[in-house]
């Protein structure tokens, strides 16, 4: 399977705000004062005229004010669609299983011939956040997951043996020590290359494992420090448009933690683009990537 896909899904936010339930293993959140639904409302429909006007096809559905989900700018974690299959994820934060539910009925003209639902592992606290949990190299079939709250390693376990991939699990942390919460937040993978923050795994073990399975894929690593992936460097998505153009996505403040040789290898694979984002990534602690729900049929 290709990497890309030109196609992806997006929600319009209605009442975005600071998330008390996922505040708890976070944490990258933090509050602001001041109308941030309505600025968050803003960068989203900037982030969306920049990818329509890169020739990426963006299915955007509308948030509702009932009922409440802050987080529901964020779908990659519902859902994640395979071919001719689509999985839906157990959620940790309640308000956020709602986010599934809306999601739901936005799905269906998509036509999949199978649905893999693993919603039930919610009623045993076991949880599994869609490609937030799951960094997922396509091409070769390797599914990376970062062991946390909310990535259960008995489903990550489940998940690759019901799609064909391989589990590469570890665990990560940030600067105090604080368990990363979501894989997608420490690495990236491309075509032709991995951004990693292979600092935040402190087991030598599985940090060797993480980076020589990524050499051997036969793809070009680009290490990213604890600092840059404080400001969301590993948070990228790697898309295509309608003329087979690779574009990769990352935030504004992503790409200016970079340094000019990690750009420059970068562009040798892909064109960079990046949003202004900074309300969404404050409060919502997740990023350009967290945003976007691949559709792959």
């Amino acid at each position: 399977m290709k990497q890309t896909t030109d196609t992806i899904l997006m929600v319009r936010p209605c009442g975005f705000a600071f998330n008390e339930e996922t505040a708890a293993n976070n944490a990258f959140q933090q509050r602001l004062d001041g109308d941030v639904a309505q600025r968050a409302v803003e960068e989203f429909d900037d982030y969306v005229s920049m990818l329509r006007s890169n020739g990426i096809t963006v299915d955007v559905l509308q948030d509702t004010p009932q009922p409440h989900t802050p987080d529901s700018i964020f779908p990659n974690n519902c859902f994640s669609t395979h071919g001719d299959a689509l999985v839906l994820y157990p959620m940790f934060a309640f308000n956020r299983r709602l986010e599934r539910e809306k999601l739901k009925s936005a799905l269906e003209k998509y036509d999949f011939d199978r649905i893999v639902d693993l919603t039930a592992f919610e009623e045993v606290d076991r949880f599994l956040e869609g490609t937030g949990s799951l960094v997922l190299d396509r091409e070769n079939l390797i599914a990376y997951a970062c062991i946390s709250p909310r990535t259960d390693a008995s489903l990550v376990e489940q998940w690759a043996d019901s799609m064909g991939y391989t589990p590469v699990m570890f665990k990560a942390s940030d600067m105090g020590g604080i368990p990363i919460y979501h894989t997608n937040v420490m690495m990236h993978i491309g075509t032709g290359y991995a951004v990693v923050c292979l600092d935040a795994v402190k087991d030598d073990v599985q940090r060797e494992l993480l980076s020589e399975t990524i050499h051997k894929s036969g793809k070009e690593l680009v290490a990213i420090t604890l600092e840059q992936m404080n400001q969301f460097a590993g948070n990228m998505l790697q898309v295509h448009n309608s003329k087979g153009e690779e574009l990769l996505v990352m935030s504004r403040s992503a790409l200016m933690s970079l340094s000019r040789m990690q750009i420059e290898t970068l562009e040798k694979y892909t064109r960079i683009l990046a949003p202004e984002i900074p309300i969404i990534e404050t409060v919502g602690g997740g990023s350009a990537r967290c945003m976007i729900a691949e559709i792959f049929q």
